[in-house]
């Protein structure tokens, strides 16, 4: 290992012993001697001590058990240069082992004594276990820290220059441990670092160009770091690198780097101006890059024997490679590596999050490689190159591009994928290009994508049901596209992904069941496939967003009456209360849905509000269920019918139709019929079976006829003024007549309201069948006659029993050319005196509304 020490051929003074030659094959005699005062002994020792650890990681466990580590670390500070030289080696090779490292870490002077023997005056092989020493020291943070706060980089970004390749492999592996930590990585670029590691790509080992690849990858992490890379050209000689079909083990790692430095835009503007981009595209794509200017380089440094070997067992030799200008004319294409071109398409969906940046990747084409790359046999390029499509979507211009590129095809063949990334990707790639692009989604219909991706929603993988229902609320938006998917099934297939766990599936799902829910057809389609359910349960979802878009969802379903009444029914009105009331989980959808529903189930309205607006039409079917508590629930007209019979205040229904007239015929057949299943249905019951009959509602034959009078009566009236005043006066007729002022506690109407609910066998009482009321009674009809015949006026609650109508009128009978003011709201008086007109912010209107 050393120099040969020259022998003495002189004989020794009388006073000096004379020399005696020792043998042992016991670590623990070798460790006694490495304290011998003879600096020969000390070097011998810790040569045996070398070779002793080099053979197995037990051995050095085995010395540091003996105590070797002491008397090593001083041994490597000795004035002896053979002795430094030796205990260097057995230092540097024993850090290989944890306890070791372990017991380092405790010795404040271990990592300054390693970085001391980084001098230059030091010998290589100082240099080259010193190195090792501290890479493998950096495997832990506090070593990191402790190297770098005893100014240990600038030594070893040294060794990188080294003439020897043994010394350049483990500083360039140390420094890449190091960059690891933040701190050595915006150090780097003031120690000069850069450079000699780009240098390294040109090493004859491979495991050499390796780190300096790893080091170089972990640099480029650091902004400022970028920006001095690009400085030295190390796009270029990447790009270069990646050219090389012999190195392509290490293709992949050149493709990290060159993603790290395209995430800027400057380096995105300099390979655009050379050319470089188009050259890696072309790489990538394995066709003949385009020629471009040769650049010289430096001659390659010799090999040293311990790199030779180490080479041997780490990775192939590398060798100086041929000019790539000297390759003959018409040669064939080496392809990449799959990894190298999976990595190559995640760089551009890194480069691309950038919206600058997404416009030069347009500029230059880089569509047309990821399109390319999607007919690659490796799924995970595939994967990769319809990741990367989807975030060049983002780009408007790319979306028509990657369409007349025709890209649109493979993206929708491979929704067939048995592999559940490549789907992912492609499904994801797909919702991208559809976004506010018509023409893109009547492409996906065009190649049959519409049946492909309602089949999507049921997928076993989540995020590709997400992506799948994006796509389809896009192409939504255009009336045949969603016609078409409607056709295929869409609207009860959407059910599945609504009962998902996944927020994102939930909240994409609802979000589409809006978009394809938008006609009587659908919404019932939806409904009686249980839909509605699933809707209502979202809105319990802590999710932010899947609450947003479920009560979407329900403001649009519940446009039509059957739809709104199965939302209350499934308690959908309470919770959007309760959502509304909420300081967190308040939001303008839930709104929106809770006004949809009170539209579209008028009864629910007013129960809930105790007002009806002007343009809240009553229609049959109407009732006045009475003030709803809070926390309460909403019951349906059919669940107040089946109601047993009770004392509260009757729930007034309007429900203008004849009853159900049948001849002696009819009642005889109807009859028999009953007779022949009352077996069947005894026995029904007896099993607890009910029978199963729709829901009637009760009629009102009193009402059809006010309603006829009216319209024949009072519609022609010209004057809205007299139609209002007819109509209140008519009212009140019907309803018991006027009633002196202070007599409305004598007023009997209870007890005669009272025995109709009797007679009825139900809480439900048709409004026409009433011929005593009161406020409520009267302001309810008033309501409905007015609806019937085209005039404004609302319906509001008040409390104990009050109730009134307002009307927007001009004023009466102006002065020929006064000035015309706006029309002034009136409270239409029902009791005392009918007809009669109250401004509504005048005491009379006050006193008629609250006493």
């Amino acid at each position: 290992m050393g120099k040969k020490v020259k022998e003495d051929k002189k004989p020794p003074p009388d006073d000096v012993f004379d020399v005696v030659a020792l043998e042992s094959r016991q670590a623990g005699t070798v460790v006694l001697m490495l304290n011998s005062p003879e600096e020969e002994v000390q070097a011998k020792a810790c040569e045996a001590i070398y070779k002793f650890v080099e053979k197995c990681d037990e051995n050095r466990k085995q010395l540091l058990d003996l105590g070797a580590g002491d008397p090593l670390l001083q041994l490597m500070q000795s004035e002896d240069r053979l002795v430094r030289r030796n205990a260097c080696m057995a230092m540097g090779s024993m850090t290989a082992q944890p306890d070791v490292r372990k017991y380092l870490r405790k010795k404040e002077r271990s990592i300054p004594t390693f970085i001391s023997l980084l001098a230059p005056e030091e010998d290589s092989v100082c240099h080259e276990f010193s190195a090792l020493g501290l890479s493998n020291m950096a495997t832990e943070f506090s070593s990191k820290s402790a190297i770098y706060e005893n100014g240990g980089i600038e030594p070893l970004v040294k060794c990188l220059t080294s003439n020897d390749p043994d010394v350049q492999k483990n500083g360039i592996e140390a420094l890449a441990q190091m960059m690891m930590d933040y701190q050595t990585r915006a150090s780097i670029k003031d120690a000069e670092g850069l450079a000699p590691m780009l240098d390294l790509l040109k090493s004859e080992f491979q495991i050499v160009q390796k780190l300096a690849l790893l080091a170089l990858d972990r640099a480029s992490q650091d902004a400022e770091n970028r920006g001095a890379l690009r400085e030295l050209e190390a796009m270029s000689r990447l790009i270069d690198f990646v050219a090389k079909p012999e190195l392509n083990d290490l293709h992949v790692m050149a493709v990290m780097v060159l993603s790290n430095l395209l995430e800027d835009l400057e380096s995105l503007e300099e390979v655009k101006e050379t050319g470089g981009l188009k050259r890696l595209v072309a790489l990538i794509t394995d066709q003949t890059p385009p020629e471009e200017e040769p650049k010289g380089g430096k001659g390659e440094k010799k090999a040293g024997s311990r790199a030779a070997k180490k080479s041997a067992k780490d990775g192939k030799k590398g060798g100086s490679e041929p000019d790539k200008d000297d390759a003959p004319p018409g040669e064939a294409i080496i392809p990449t590596l799959p990894d190298v071109k999976m990595c190559a398409a995640k760089a551009i969906a890194r480069s691309a999050r950038n919206a600058e940046n997404r416009k030069i990747l347009h500029e230059q084409e880089a569509e047309k490689m990821l399109i390319h790359l999607l007919a690659h046999e490796s799924t995970e390029v595939q994967t990769a190159a319809a990741q990367a499509l989807a975030v060049m979507s983002e780009n408007l211009m790319s979306k028509d591009s990657i369409r007349e590129w025709d890209g649109m095809q493979p993206l929708i063949k491979l929704l067939n994928s048995e592999n559940g990334d490549v789907k992912e990707g492609a499904s994801l790639a797909l919702a991208n290009l559809t976004t506010s692009n018509s023409t893109n989604s009547h492409e996906v219909s065009n190649f049959s994508g519409t049946e492909i991706l309602v089949n999507l929603l049921t997928d076993p993988r989540e995020e590709v049901v997400a992506n799948a229902a994006c796509v389809l609320t896009n192409m939504a938006t255009e009336e045949a596209l969603r016609m078409e998917a409607q056709g295929k099934g869409v609207v009860t297939t959407l059910i599945e992904g609504l009962k998902s766990k996944n927020t994102s599936v939930q909240a994409k799902t609802a979000l589409c069941v809006a978009a394809y829910v938008c006609d009587s057809d659908s919404r019932a389609e939806f409904r009686n496939a249980s839909g509605i359910e699933h809707l209502v349960i979202l809105l319990h979802s802590g999710n932010d967003e899947v609450r947003r878009n479920a009560s979407w969802a329900i403001t649009v379903c519940a446009v039509d009456e059957p739809t709104a009444t199965e939302v209350c029914k499934l308690g959908g009105m309470e919770i959007l209360q309760d959502i509304q009331v909420s300081g967190t989980r308040k939001n303008p959808f839930a709104e929106a849905a809770l006004e949809r529903l009170l539209d579209s189930n008028l009864s629910a309205k007013y129960a809930l509000t105790g007002n009806l607006s002007s343009t809240n039409f009553i229609e049959n079917g109407f009732y006045d269920a009475g003030q709803l508590r809070p926390g309460s629930k909403f019951m349906t007209l059919e669940e107040c019918c089946k109601q047993d019979l009770n004392d509260k205040r009757a729930i007034l229904l309007v429900n203008a139709k004849a009853a159900k007239s049948r001849s002696q015929r009819d009642r005889e057949e109807k009859q028999r019929e009953e007779e022949m299943q009352a077996q069947l249905l005894k026995e029904a019951m007896s099993q607890g079976g009910r029978e199963n009959k729709p829901f009637e509602l009760p009629a009102d034959p009193a009402l059809l006829k006010y309603m006829e009078e009216v319209t024949e009566k009072i519609q022609p009236i010209s004057s809205v003024h007299e139609q209002v005043t007819t109509l209140a006066r008519f009212v009140a007729e019907k309803m018991g007549g006027s009633i002196e002022k202070g007599q409305l506690t004598n007023f009997s109407w209870e007890l005669p309201i009272g025995q109709i609910k009797f007679e009825l066998k139900s809480n439900v009482v048709p409004i026409g069948k009433i011929k005593t009321g009161i406020h409520i009674h009267r302001a309810l009809l008033f309501k409905a006659l007015a609806d019937q015949i085209a005039v404004p006026c609302t319906l509001t609650r008040g409390e104990y029993n009050r109730a009134w109508n307002e009307i927007m009128l001009p004023d009466s009978d102006p002065t020929p050319g006064a000035p015309k003011f706006p029309p002034r709201a009136y409270i239409v008086d029902l009791i005392h005196d009918p007809g009669h007109l109250m401004k509504s912010d005048t005491p009379e209107a006050i006193t008629y509304r609250k006493l």
